[in-house]
């Protein structure tokens, strides 16, 4: 879904609170390949929460990225967002035409976004026309509210970047769009994309090509990083190798150990919430697949304590599985990348003007 756009391929970038990811793809054949790919760390405190808190620091990262990848043919990009300044619902309306929707659609919207409307870019989807026998003259539509604020501030970013922003989507999205060109779908399962960052976890809940529900957890790497630093006396720097499994001066990976395993499960009591959230709106509810992504879904243990607590089979989301990599072009850094590259490849995936 685009909050605005028009007509071509773009860059896919995903500016995190701790790296900038940018992809570019070419269609190749059925599927798509690669053509450029870069990756610059995002300074600390640069970005936090998902708020841009200091633009010049954030613009510099993104033309350095561009500068050092000289791969990269467009200058033309698709972003996205997420966290508090993102609404995503899915509502219940009586069944009418799209010119009806198109005129009702703010009035409708007004009962369901927590912000003034004239605050908010708006965007929605049909889900289900209402034209079915178990219809009950009722129509579903999926609802996208973002704060304005918060566009102006990414496009802002990029713009002093030397770049144009021509779409803004959502994270959630954007993993859905990866999922679908890598892995197809399958309309008779329930998969869960969670894609955990660095001060955010995306979770979309997918029924073929339908997201049934979504919902972001303001938690992540950053969680783990504070912990290690609080527990064991460390600073930044040191803390984030050691989350990472790197050996540090002054800690062992043992000393980590139940530190790391205390904030999973702070997140996992997070996720709890989310699925019986689904649980209590979905006719289905039962979770058939899980397909991680994300710098903090590599955290030791994260993963395993995903399928223990939930019984749902558990997989590393592989953005490159159908998508292909050019090694002797972009180098072998794909299996390095690929936890961290889903949403940047679904944003790449995006042509302006298709919804």
């Amino acid at each position: 879904m685009a909050l605005f756009g028009r007509a071509k391929s773009v860059v896919g970038l995903d500016i995190g609170s701790s790296v900038i990811k940018a992809v570019e793809v070419k269609a190749s054949g059925k599927t798509y390949r690669v053509t450029a790919f870069g990756a610059e760390p995002v300074p600390p405190h640069a970005i936090v929460d998902g708020a841009i808190i200091d633009a010049a620091k954030v613009a510099e990262a993104l033309t350095h990225l561009f500068e050092v990848n000289k791969t990269f043919k467009s200058k033309e990009v698709c972003a996205s967002l997420s966290g508090n300044a993102v609404i995503v619902k899915k509502i219940t309306l009586p069944v009418m035409t799209e010119k009806e929707l198109a005129e009702s659609i703010y009035w409708e919207a007004e009962q369901y976004v927590p912000f003034d409307i004239q605050d908010v870019n708006l965007d929605y989807q049909v889900l289900d026309p209402g034209t079915g026998p178990e219809s009950k003259g009722n129509m579903e539509v999926l609802l996208v509210a973002v704060k304005k604020e918060k566009i102006a501030d990414y496009t802002g970013v990029i713009a002093q970047a030397g770049c144009t922003p021509v779409i803004v989507d959502v994270d959630a999205f954007a993993l859905q769009n990866a999922f679908e060109a890598n892995y197809g779908l399958d309309p008779e399962r329930n998969v869960v994309l969670l894609n955990a960052g660095a001060s955010a976890i995306n979770i979309n809940i997918l029924r073929g090509d339908r997201s049934v529900f979504t919902r972001d957890i303001s938690m992540g790497g950053n969680d783990y990083t504070e912990a290690l630093q609080k527990e064991l006396g460390l600073p930044l720097e040191t803390a984030e190798q050691l989350k990472k499994g790197i050996p540090v001066d002054g800690a062992t990976f043992d000393d980590a150990r139940p530190v790391l395993q205390a904030v999973t499960e702070n997140i996992l009591l997070e996720v709890q919430k989310t699925f019986d959230f689904f649980r209590g709106t979905a006719t289905s509810d039962k979770l058939d697949r899980m397909v991680l992504s994300g710098g903090a879904s590599r955290v030791e243990g994260f993963a395993e304590a995903l399928q223990e607590r939930f019984g749902t089979p558990v997989e590393m989301f592989d953005p490159f599985k159908a998508v292909t990599w050019d090694a002797k072009k972009l180098g072998a850094e794909a299996s390095e990348q690929a936890a961290t590259a889903a949403v940047a490849v679904g944003l790449a995936l995006r042509t302006v003007g298709d919804r």
